[in-house]
């Protein structure tokens, strides 16, 4: 039994976006694992965007540093 936790920043996704993310790791699991769809769990967890960091600065900071390099 399956159990998948994704995390993505609180920026807007769409009950049909996190559908469509369900749905693909579901499949994937499926397809590459041989997991029963019926019994695999796919939880989606949205966290605040100044809560989320990468290369040890909060995200906003790392995105603004992308866009001007």
């Amino acid at each position: 039994m399956p159990y998948v936790n994704v995390k993505i920043t609180r920026e807007g996704a769409t009950g049909a976006q996190k559908a469509e993310i369900i749905a693909g790791v579901t499949d994937l699991l499926v397809k590459v694992l041989d997991k029963d769809p019926a019994t695999t769990f796919v939880l989606i967890d949205e966290v605040a965007l100044e809560d989320w960091g990468i290369a040890g600065i909060p995200t906003d900071e790392y995105r603004r540093r992308q866009a001007g390099a």
